[in-house]
C-alpha cells in the first residue's frame, strides 16, 4: 500500500489568467481611449503574445486541472483573443494578409468575441461579485469596438476603451484579492459575495 500523501490545495491559476488579461487589457485601452497615442498600438502586440495570451493559456490548462469548466473555457478563450489581435496586426502590417478590403469584418469578429462574452457572464451570476463585474464590462466593451469598428465612428472606439479601462482594472483588483488572500490565508481583500446564491 502506498504511503498518504498530504493533500495540499493547489495554486489558484485565476490570479495569473486575471492579470494576464487586465493589464493587457489597461494597455490597450488606453490606446482605444486615446489617453496614450494611436501609434502606441504596436507596443500592446508582444504584450498581447506573452502575457495576455500565452500566459492565460496557461492558466486556462491549469484550470483545467483543477476541474474548472468556467475558468478554462474563458481563460484558453480569450488568450486566444490575444494571440488572434496580435496575430492580426503583425500579419497585416508585414504584408503576409491583406485587410484593406475587408470591411467590417474585424467589427463582427469583436462583435462574436461579445457573444461569447454575454455567454459566460451568465454563469458568473453564481461566481464572486468580482468576476461577475469583469465579465458585466467586458461584453459592452466588446460590443462598443464592434460597433466602433463597423461604422467607423471613432467615438464609439474611445468609448469602448474608457470601458475597457475599467474591465481591466477590475481584473487585475481581482488577481490582487486572490493572490492578497491566498498569501494572508484569510480573505483579507474581499471580492464580494454572489448575484445568485
Amino acid at each position: 500500500m502506498p504511503d498518504p500523501v498530504p493533500a495540499v490545495l493547489p495554486a489558484n491559476p485565476a490570479a495569473l489568467g486575471l492579470v494576464g488579461f487586465g493589464l493587457t487589457t489597461v494597455l490597450l485601452s488606453l490606446v482605444n481611449a486615446g489617453v496614450l497615442p494611436e501609434g502606441g498600438e504596436p507596443v500592446v502586440v508582444p504584450l498581447a503574445l506573452a502575457y495576455g495570451g500565452l500566459i492565460q493559456i496557461i492558466a486556462g490548462l491549469f484550470e483545467f486541472r483543477v476541474a474548472n469548466t468556467f475558468g478554462m473555457t474563458a481563460f484558453l478563450s480569450y488568450g486566444a483573443f490575444w494571440w488572434w489581435f496580435a496575430f492580426l496586426l503583425i500579419f497585416a502590417h508585414t504584408g503576409v494578409i491583406d485587410i484593406s478590403k475587408a470591411g467590417p469584418t474585424v467589427g463582427v469578429a469583436l462583435l462574436l468575441w461579445g457573444v461569447l462574452t454575454l455567454y459566460l457572464w451568465i454563469s458568473t451570476f453564481r461566481m464572486a461579485r468580482i468576476i461577475f463585474l469583469i465579465f458585466l464590462t467586458l461584453w459592452p466593451t466588446f460590443l462598443l469596438l464592434a460597433l466602433g469598428a463597423i461604422t467607423g465612428q471613432h467615438g464609439l472606439t474611445q468609448l469602448g476603451g474608457w470601458l475597457g479601462l475599467v474591465c481591466g482594472a477590475l481584473a487585475m483588483f481581482g488577481s490582487f484579492a486572490i493572490v492578497t488572500n491566498a498569501a494572508w490565508g484569510r480573505a483579507v481583500i474581499p471580492m464580494g459575495a454572489p448575484i445568485l446564491r
